[in-house]
């Protein structure tokens, strides 16, 4: 595989920056699937076998106002992460500065640290400034700068333009970074999906945004023998169709390219 891995990267004395895709569900500050966090030890673990300092960002939810953070915040999935790794993890309930900084200083090799809802930083002093889903810059630069090297193991977040994603990656250097083990068997798995697929070869695509697909639509009309479309952009192609979607969830402005999908695609994509 191309990519390199957390298995390429040096680890020892480290401070290993890691995305990791922790967006649980919480009910009574309580973690009620905690799957995706199991997925992720395999590479915590080795990283903390290796003597590396692990230092954890995920988002958790959806921040839009300051009154979404109390009851999203990641001391849960922390605690929670703790109990699963049966050893102390170190929960800094802030996004930058001088708390998390001491914190990371303080770390000793083998340690685990896991940083607040990395979406705090889309809303600041009441302004929804997107800074994180928005891969604000400035954000991404000064959270490669708390690292050494970075491993991204969200396979989930992977295709957001994000700053604990693709800000980190573009600041912290050539051959710092890597992936996973969970991303590196999704890309594996995928890879020989799509390149040498078992036919029929049937593609289900889903989520809120057909802006967010295109490209993968695209690549796959050539591959696939049907593309399945659910979740709500369905609604736009719907309205690509002319039929009535009454407040349900519609991109308006991608109306016209869910039609230039649909014209390319012909009877291979199928709509509910």
């Amino acid at each position: 595989m191309a990519k390199m891995t957390v298995e390429d990267l040096p680890l020892e004395g480290q401070k290993v920056l890691m995305r990791v895709d922790f967006n649980v569900p919480i009910k009574d500050g309580v973690v009620g699937d905690d799957n995706r966090i199991v997925a992720a030890l395999p590479t915590i673990k080795y990283v903390i076998d290796h003597n590396g300092k692990a230092i954890l960002f995920s988002h958790l939810g959806r921040i839009k106002k300051e009154e979404d953070k109390p009851g999203l915040s990641m001391r849960p999935v922390a605690e929670r992460l703790s109990n699963l790794l049966d050893k102390p993890v170190t929960f800094v309930p802030v996004t930058e500065g001088k708390q998390l900084e001491d914190a990371i200083d303080k770390m000793k090799d083998g340690d685990v640290l896991m940083v607040q809802n990395t979406r705090y930083e889309d809303v600041k002093d009441g302004e929804n400034v997107k800074r994180e889903s928005g891969n604000d810059p400035e954000l991404g630069k000064y959270w490669a700068s708390l690292g050494d090297v970075y491993v991204n193991d969200a396979f989930g977040t992977a295709h957001r333009k994000h700053a604990s994603n693709v800000g980190i990656a573009q600041n912290i250097g050539d051959g710092k970074s890597g992936v996973g083990f969970l991303m590196e068997k999704e890309i594996k798995f995928l890879g020989n999906a799509v390149d040498n697929p078992v036919r029929p070869f049937v593609a289900i695509l889903g989520g809120a945004k057909v802006s967010d697909k295109i490209g993968v639509i695209d690549h796959l009309l050539d591959k696939a023998d049907k593309i399945i479309i659910g979740g709500g952009m369905a609604y736009t192609f719907f309205a690509a169709k002319g039929i009535k979607i009454g407040n349900s969830l519609v991109e308006k402005d991608k109306i016209d390219v869910a039609k230039d999908i649909m014209e390319k695609a012909g009877d291979k994509l199928v709509l509910p």
